[in-house]
């Protein structure tokens, strides 16, 4: 077998034969560094000095640094916060005690930017104990735990508005209370040990002080200086803070007249840092029925919630424990649960472990339960909604829906909708004294910002328009225009006509409070922009608001509503919550619909009729010269003819929207609307501040 040869390759790293090569040579091996030439690393901090560090922080001192959480996060908020979350309470404690609210509100400049607030309300009155512990503790109330509705939720906004005041001008919280005109008053000077949080009583050697009724009483409030409007029994809180007052869109007096529509059963009143009053009287003479308080519903239950309910509950069968603790659940029901959880109805409660509460909670699920009473929450009404939109807003088209009570989360809530269209813009109701106070005030840097921001519904188009005819630059500072430039400004607002720009303008409530701010973030204004409000007569571009002069109440009432912050200034994007806020929103858009079409036929049918008429004497003349008939006689049977098929022209609607002469088609736009002859409808009170004079003319 012949056999080949192969010459072997050679590898790269070989070395050639037959040629000398190089050693290399290797380097000398470095010797390890002894741990006395290594270089220490000094520990920064040991486990013994970190846990030294360590300590609880109490709930005062997290939100005395993080204010901004509570709606403390500027002077001009700050002033508006302090205002709400006193009138709240007074307004709970009036409501609670079956006592018709009347609550005065007083802003009062004191040094530089430095503004004392006095809020008194006619309520039942604090008991002398509960009084440090109300206005000077943080989580201390008597509503975090109760499922029915109230403005109030935490036990947090009147004690964080005085630590506030506390905070920025050393001044403590003044109280004074009384619960019976034969019984001493108790005047208290408070401020919050933000380490403890715990109420420090500056007066009285730390006990307060007893004001005896009487004569002697009130010679002891005058002596001290002390404001109460005499009444029987009431609170008022009086707050010394840093804060910035301004008027028009986000003020003090913006809130109130919000609150006056919400709460048609409240008389206000109100006087300003320029001592301007104010009077927002009550237009119902009736309280609201009171919400009654109802157990937790098992679907609004989560599973580490039932774990520790029944791991503190007493002992008793699981059966017992469903029936007692939850709303809807029966005995039949709660031996559904029992069996689909493979869990004995006799069984004690204290042995049952987190298993078991994972299998209860899963069965609960897949269980159909009844959804909760809906007697726990108290919606406005629609006539109220109605007769609130009236009094304040000037319009004149009102109308009003109340939608059936729903559920999120195990949580019953209501919406409730209402809009007025029409009304003069709020540019037309400034005096030139007014407006000059507003451009001083003003934080703006332009004068477009300063329209859009001051007056409500004042749009981007309408901002231009009034810019441009008072011949001002686009970028001119509020506060540095000059006296003629200032009245050019007022004839503008006075002489244009911004109806057709004027933007929609929303009113968001959750249990009969205003929210002023977040209004992008709220669900309320996401809804509102998500609705195809053309097809109801406005015109409106694609992610923007509807423009017209309509302005849009929505509010929710709820045993807990859902908002996205402490603050409580918007409303989470529930889809239940969502839903329910379009179906209402559509359903005063339908009426507005109905309303602006017939307006518009009437409007067309008029104009119609005055070409006919136009003509109607030279049509007359022609044919009887033609046909030799009486020219007057011709001329009416024309204009008898004329009106005949014009006749909607002639259509005038009662207050409710039905035909006041039977003529034409029949306007159907159910009960719940009112309509007004805009000649004669004045507002009780307008968009923006006025003065006392011109209050007292318009009431």
């Amino acid at each position: 077998m012949a056999t080949t040869k192969r010459k072997k390759k050679r590898s790269a790293s070989e070395p050639a034969v037959g040629k000398k090569t190089k050693k290399k040579k290797r380097p000398a091996p470095r010797s390890k560094p002894s741990a006395s030439d290594a270089t220490p690393v000094k520990r920064r901090s040991t486990a013994q000095a970190m846990a030294a560090s360590q300590r609880d922080i109490s709930v005062s001192e997290f939100f005395a640094k993080n204010r901004h959480l509570l709606g403390f996060d500027n002077p001009r908020k700050a002033l508006l916060t302090t205002v709400k979350e006193a009138v709240d309470n007074s307004l709970d404690a009036c409501e609670e005690a079956g006592i018709l609210p009347e609550i005065w509100v007083h802003i009062e400049p004191t040094t530089g930017d430095r503004f004392k607030v006095g809020i008194q309300d006619n309520g039942p009155g604090i008991l002398k104990k509960q009084i440090p512990l109300i206005f000077g503790k943080l989580l201390y109330g008597s509503k975090f735990h109760r499922l029915r509705q109230s403005r109030g939720q935490q036990g947090i906004g009147i004690s964080a508005a005085g630590m506030y005041g506390v905070q920025t001008t050393g001044k403590p919280v003044k109280i004074i209370s009384k619960i019976s005109s034969r019984k001493p008053a108790h005047y208290y000077e408070i401020q919050i040990d933000t380490k403890k949080n715990q109420p420090k009583i500056l007066n009285g050697r730390g006990d307060g002080v007893d004001i005896p009724p009487g004569d002697k009483g009130a010679a002891y409030i005058e002596k001290h200086g002390i404001e109460w409007v005499e009444q029987p029994h009431g609170t008022r809180v009086t707050i010394e803070l840093q804060a910035k007052f301004i008027r028009g869109r986000g003020s003090v007096g913006e809130y109130l007249e919000q609150t006056a529509i919400a709460n048609p059963h409240v008389s206000l009143h109100y006087i300003d840092p320029d001592d301007y009053e104010y009077a927002y009287d009550r237009s119902a003479k009736s309280l609201p029925a009171e919400p009654k308080e109802i157990k937790p519903h098992p679907y609004g239950i989560e599973l580490g919630r039932l774990a520790q309910m029944l791991e503190e509950s007493e002992a008793m069968s699981a059966s017992e424990f469903f029936r007692t603790k939850f709303s809807r659940v029966t005995s039949t029901m709660a031996k559904r649960i029992c069996d689909g959880a493979k869990v004995s109805t006799r069984s004690n409660v204290r042995k049952l472990d987190r298993t078991h509460a994972d299998r209860l909670y899963q069965t609960i699920q897949q269980t159909k339960i009844s959804p909760p009473a809906t007697d726990c929450i108290c919606p406005i009404g629609e006539d109220l909604v109605l007769k609130g939109l009236h009094q304040v807003v000037p319009g004149e088209f009102y109308a009003a829906a109340t939608r059936p009570p729903s559920v999120y989360r195990g949580n019953p809530f209501q919406i409730e909708v209402g809009l007025a269209y029409g009304g003069s813009a709020p540019t037309q109701n400034v005096t030139e004294d007014l407006l000059l106070e507003l451009l001083e005030e003003t934080d703006t840097r332009t004068v477009r910002q300063f329209l859009i921001h001051t007056f409500n519904g004042l749009g981007g188009e309408a901002a231009d328009k009034l810019v441009k005819e008072a011949a001002l630059k686009t970028r001119q500072t509020p506060g540095k225009l000059q006296p003629k430039e200032r009245h050019r400004l007022y004839e503008a607002m006075k002489k244009v006509n911004v109806a057709e720009g004027q933007q929609m303008e929303v009113l968001r409530y959750a249990n009969r409070v205003p929210l002023q701010f977040q209004q992008s973030a709220c669900a309320v204004t996401q809804t509102v922009l998500g609705t195809n409000w053309r097809g109801y007569g406005l015109s409106q571009s694609r992610g923007a608001m509807p423009k017209g002069p309509v302005s849009l109440m929505v509010h929710i009432a709820s045993v807990w509503v859902p908002f996205t912050s402490e603050s409580k200034e918007a409303i989470a994007n529930y889809p239940e919550i969502q839903k329910e806020i379009r179906l209402g929103l559509q359903a005063v858009g339908r009426k507005l619909g109905m309303y602006l079409r017939r307006r518009l036929k009437v409007r067309q049918q008029s104009d119609r009729r005055e070409i006919f008429l136009r003509y109607l004497k030279e049509v007359s003349s022609a044919v009887s010269e033609i046909n030799g008939a009486k020219q007057k006689e011709l001329y009416e049977q024309l204009v008898k003819v004329a009106k005949r098929q014009t006749t909607e022209a002639d259509m005038k609607l009662d207050d409710r929207g039905r035909p006041i002469e039977d003529k034409g088609e029949e306007l159907n736009l159910g009960d719940n609307v009112l309509i007004v002859d805009p000649s004669t409808h004045k507002a009780a009170i307008n968009r923006v501040a006025l003065e006392p004079e011109e209050l007292e003319d318009d009431q």
